[in-house]
């Protein structure tokens, strides 16, 4: 027998968007339910493993619940964060669980549902009549149905999308649709092969300082498949790329490694083809996972109880899914929104039919497509900033989350209404937690104005979303903790026109976000080429005499550009001994 249940807001999934939309919804004071099929909420950020997250690492990016989400992590993750040289924060899934486990709890007017999949979307009115005449009233599951005035599609694959045939996409788009300089004039065999970016298995490797427990060979030899994986790397520095505390290494690998795509279709198949490509992907890994530990050192095994079961300690609850079915929303997010303007630093901020900016959450990073044993070249959208390479910032438009044709529904995960080649950047962790963060927000804000989500205003939303120190406008020198951040992000609202390319605003210079914190050196200054930078270490006594200097604050990017060759400087931060730099918190010019 169905359980039945009604409530105001209904999250449908536990993963990165969903659960944040969750959080957020009820934190608002609105009645809240998620559903999720796993044991634990996050998503990418936990129950797929890809505990290193990608982009929004720049210190204008760490605002709202991302930015809670990092201060959580810091004060729990015994060992620190800066450990692997493709993300500066690694941290182990469980601990990243348990801070979304911890907000639940905290959370009386969010209830969680594990361990349910949706079975049926329920809907009033006539899907091909306007919006006003069909409306997604909820959803139905193995064990519960569930009523909602508004109902948020927050699964890995865009699963409500197809239940209740509202019109989205899967696959590609040809450059005659959206004018994309990356996309195919013409439908081609990468198209065909794969269809949408391919999802990896993640799992953990631990080093035992000894021989750790043999991992077991596939039934069918595909050794060749990961021949040259760590080429052009090195063997240490491979298994550095994604090193965690406590001697773990997340496995996420796209150079011959565990990146899965044959037959990518059966994702949106049948339950039994869908089960089988699991299955397979799975199998895929754990093949790669004993290659490593065959050709690299017996001591590698795989991590225990990095996971709960069943996913066998080592191997994440779920795949990291990089591209879902995709909204058909009243706007799309193309390549042109993501890309820097010319000569600039930053892509044009969005603006609807009525000229207001219709942004409402911010991200960074580059676009990066996955396809195996295929090098897919795109248009750059990267800087250097900071001594380091990073994407250039870009929005999501709230109108990217709502249907054309259905109400009481939002989306809040990789199923926001974007292109397939936009898609590389829209994906990522950092940036699907402020969809999440603004999906939730909007559904309170309904229930609370009794509107759909197409009839909110946007500045209510932005103002809302302002207020709980979320950024709407990219602004590269203005840290979330400066007294005028919220006086500046509401100036471009109002002006956007005056919105400079480069990103920056022109707020007091009096105020610094630098900190004395971590190891503290005195060194000697080396700026290599444009935006790289170097110190050499005066204390003798140190085995690693020069590092890279790196920093996320805007105060020391400044410094770092206009310090001059030779001279003495103070630092403080933290050394990686991974990716071999040192991470500015504060420089002093002597």
């Amino acid at each position: 027998m169905l359980t039945k249940l009604t409530t105001d807001v209904l999250i449908v999934g536990g993963g990165t968007g969903g659960s944040t939309a969750a959080i957020q919804c009820a934190r608002r004071g609105v009645q809240t339910i998620i559903v999720s099929e796993f044991v634990w909420l996050g998503g990418m950020l936990t129950a797929a493993g890809v505990a290193a997250p990608d982009g929004s690492e720049l210190l204008f990016l760490q605002t709202g619940i991302w930015g809670e989400y990092l201060k959580e992590l810091r004060s729990r993750q015994k060992g620190g964060l800066d450990q692997s040289w493709v993300s500066l924060f690694t941290y182990e899934p469980r601990i990243g669980a348990a801070i979304f486990a911890d907000w639940v709890k905290d959370l009386p007017h969010l209830q969680w549902i594990s361990g349910q999949t949706p079975v049926e979307v329920l809907q009033e009115g006539d899907r091909e009549a306007s919006p006003k005449e069909n409306r997604i009233t909820g959803v139905r599951f193995q064990d519960y149905e569930i009523e909602a005035k508004i109902t948020l599609d927050g699964t890995e694959l865009g699963d409500l999308l197809a239940l209740g045939e509202i019109p989205h996409r899967w696959g590609w788009e040809l450059r005659t649709e959206f004018n994309e300089p990356s996309a195919p004039e013409t439908y081609n065999e990468l198209c065909d092969r794969y269809p949408v970016q391919s999802p990896t298995w993640v799992f953990l490797l631990q080093d035992y300082g000894q021989k750790a427990p043999k991992i077991p060979a596939p039934a069918v030899d595909i050794s060749q498949q990961f021949s040259g994986a760590w080429q052009g790397y090195g063997k240490q520095k491979f298994l550095n790329y994604g090193r965690f505390p406590n001697d773990l290494f997340m496995l996420n690998w796209p150079q011959k490694g565990n990146d899965y795509g044959e037959n990518l279709n059966r994702l949106i198949g049948s339950k039994e083809e869908k089960k089988e490509f699991l299955q397979e992907s799975k199998e895929h890994s754990l093949g790669f996972a004993h290659f490593i530990q065959t050709h690299i050192d017996k001591r590698y095994g795989l991590a225990q109880n990095a996971f709960p079961s069943p996913s066998d300690g080592a191997f994440a609850l779920l795949p990291y899914f990089r591209e879902s079915r995709r909204l058909l929303g009243l706007e799309t997010i193309i390549e042109a929104d993501i890309l820097p303007m010319s000569g600039g630093n930053t892509a044009a901020l969005p603006c609807n039919s009525q000229g207001e900016v219709n942004a409402i959450a911010v991200g960074n990073y580059a676009n990066d497509h996955h396809y195996p044993r295929v090098k897919f070249d795109l248009q750059p959208k990267s800087m250097q900033w900071g001594g380091r390479w990073t994407g250039t910032p870009f929005t999501i438009p709230y109108d990217t989350l709502i249907p054309v044709a259905t109400d009481g529904f939002i989306v809040c995960e990789k199923n926001i209404s974007v292109s397939h080649i936009a898609n590389g950047s829209t994906r990522l962790q950092p940036m699907v937690m402020a969809i999440g963060q603004a999906a939730g927000m909007a559904a309170a804000l309904c229930i609370e104005s009794n509107c759909q989500p197409r009839e909110l205003p946007v500045r209510d939303l932005q103002e809302a979303l302002l207020a709980n120190n979320h950024a709407v406008i990219p602004l590269l020198n203005l840290p979330p903790n400066h007294p005028e951040w919220l006086q500046w992000q509401r100036y471009y609202l109002d002006r956007p026109e005056e919105y400079s390319k480069e990103g920056i605003c022109a707020c007091s210079s009096a105020f610094s976000s630098e900190r004395e914190i971590g190891e503290h050196f005195r060194g000697t200054f080396r700026k290599i080429g444009e935006n790289s930078y170097r110190i050499r270490l005066g204390d003798r006594a140190e085995k690693k005499q020069i590092w890279q200097l790196i920093t996320t604050r805007p105060e020391v990017n400044e410094k770092l550009q206009h310090c001059q060759n030779e001279r003495e400087i103070s630092v403080w931060g933290w050394r990686n001994f991974s990716g071999g730099w040192f991470l500015l918190e504060k420089l002093v010019i002597h």
